[in-house]
């Protein structure tokens, strides 16, 4: 795994072995920032489920003014720590080790407003619905902010979505893997 573009270009990130935890594929994270180009500089953004955070880093080194990082693994966090001391990006990024549904509440309680949130739960979960719901009671994604969903399930996603004030405006399927990109009815 490695950073595909932008100031830290062909780094290559530490990631953990492990059933819980599945890297997005270059291939996808490639298509991911071709589709979000444009809306990169000067963001603040949140990876959801990061992992060993290579979607943080990746917006950091595409322009990304900060970036936070929620990941409850202990294990995960000190990877996504590590992966951005390899990248010097340590000073755009701040690290949440908790529960998502605890992240929205602390970003909430700073007033965080972002313009950016990539929610890749584990696969076969429903947090990425339950996700969107909380960011937007919370009001944390601005007014023309994009979440965007990694998952295996777009049909249940899908329907579920339809119940929130979001809407779906971009669709893609890699493999068994989709990004459905979202943002907020107004």
């Amino acid at each position: 795994m490695r950073v595909i573009s932008g100031t830290a270009k062909g780094t290559k990130l530490n990631s953990i072995d492990s059933l819980e935890t599945r890297p997005t594929l270059d291939r996808v994270k490639e298509s991911l920032f071709n589709i979000i180009k444009n809306n990169i500089d000067e963001i603040v953004a949140l990876d959801l489920f990061a992992g060993s955070g290579a979607i943080g880093i990746e917006f950091i080194s595409r322009g990304a003014k900060k970036v936070y990082f929620c990941e409850k693994s202990n294990l995960a966090s000190k990877m996504i720590y590590n992966n951005l001391q390899k990248t010097k990006f340590i000073n755009k990024a701040e690290i949440f080790e908790k529960d998502y549904s605890k992240c929205l509440e602390e970003l909430k309680k700073r007033d965080v407003k972002l313009d950016t949130i990539f929610i890749d739960p584990p696969y076969k979960s429903d947090l990425a619905v339950k996700a969107v719901n909380q960011i937007i009671s919370l009001d944390l994604l601005k007014k023309d902010g994009t979440i965007i969903i990694e998952t295996d399930e777009k049909e249940r996603e899908l329907k579920e979505l339809e119940k929130l004030q979001v809407e779906v405006y971009d669709l893609r399927k890699y493999g068994r893997a989709y990004l459905i990109f979202l943002n907020r009815k107004e």
